[in-house]
């Protein structure tokens, strides 16, 4: 099975003084690995030393065998070198290019421009290629951008945050979009969010980043549950009501899409607010919430 191993080390300037990072960790290929923490906790920076983007001041990593960085034996693969997609918040679009033209600018010399036409097919973009950013929505410029991170066909695809700056619907819409693409180009993908549904929804496992280290590893079940909840169904949702009902309280669940309602009795209820993020499980017909994050 292919891994990716890396260790590093870097003093990073915050807000308290000089804060060192130091990780190590080996993930499975193929898997998508959120980096979840506090800002300032260190988690852009990992993304960006992946990348090549910023230089660890010692450490190693290894991707599927092949070395990217080595600080003893003196080895820095450049960014362009490491078979990396990097999706940023502010979409890094280029204005005066269309859709298209910015997909083709991210091909490698000599590289078939086939998987430009595929990917326009699979991301739907046909009816925006000829259009420049400044016509698109947000969302439409963040599909764009992890269309184009794509195009290289990367061993690695980086994600920092890249849906933070987009509404609820939309959101949803590209969750699903980056599951379809990491699953059909079999990619390994290292997601930064805050969200816990997204991350609930999205990933395979989850490090959780703390002052420059990993403070936790695990599913988003065990990270976030306080105990867990097991049932033939189970859906993350955001608390939108609560009211009282007789002697039970009825809870107004979002999840996706769909409200559902969902009766518990008075101790559940009093830990809830709205926007509270839940688990739904049920059991048997028995629904049982739990707060989550």
């Amino acid at each position: 099975m292919e891994v990716i191993n890396f260790s590093l080390e870097k003093k990073l300037s915050a807000p308290g003084g000089v804060m060192p990072l130091e990780v190590e960790c080996t993930l499975k290929a193929g898997e998508l690995i959120t980096l979840y923490g506090e800002s300032g906790a260190g988690k852009t920076s990992i993304l960006r030393m992946l990348a090549g983007l910023m230089k660890p001041d010692t450490g190693r990593i290894e991707v599927s065998g092949e070395v990217w960085y080595d600080r003893e034996k003196n080895i820095f693969f450049r960014p362009q070198d490491r078979g990396i997609g990097y999706v940023f918040q502010d979409y890094a679009l280029f204005p005066n290019m269309t859709v298209r033209k910015n997909l083709e600018y991210a091909l490698v010399r000599g590289q078939n421009k086939s998987i430009v036409e595929e990917l326009i097919e699979i991301s739907a973009l046909g009816d925006l290629q000829h259009r420049k950013p400044e016509t698109l929505s947000g969302g439409q410029k963040q599909r764009v951008a992890l269309t184009r991170a794509l195009v290289r066909k990367p061993k690695l695809l980086l994600l920092d945050e890249p849906l933070s700056a987009i509404d609820h619907q939309m959101r949803l819409r590209l969750q699903d979009y980056i599951l379809k693409v990491h699953e059909q180009y079999h990619l390994t993908t290292i997601l930064v969010s805050h969200d816990v549904s997204e991350i609930f929804k999205m990933s395979d496992e989850i490090l959780f980043i703390k002052n420059g280290k990993i403070f936790q590893r695990g599913t988003p079940l065990e990270l976030f549950s306080k105990k867990h909840l097991r049932g033939k169904f189970q859906f993350i949702g955001e608390v939108i009501e609560i009211s009282k009902e007789d002697v039970v309280y009825l809870i107004s669940i979002l999840v996706g899409n769909q409200l559902i309602k969902v009766v518990v009795d008075k101790e559940i209820a009093k830990d809830l607010r709205p926007y509270d993020k839940v688990l739904v499980a049920s059991k048997a017909f028995n629904p049982m919430i739990q707060k989550i994050g």
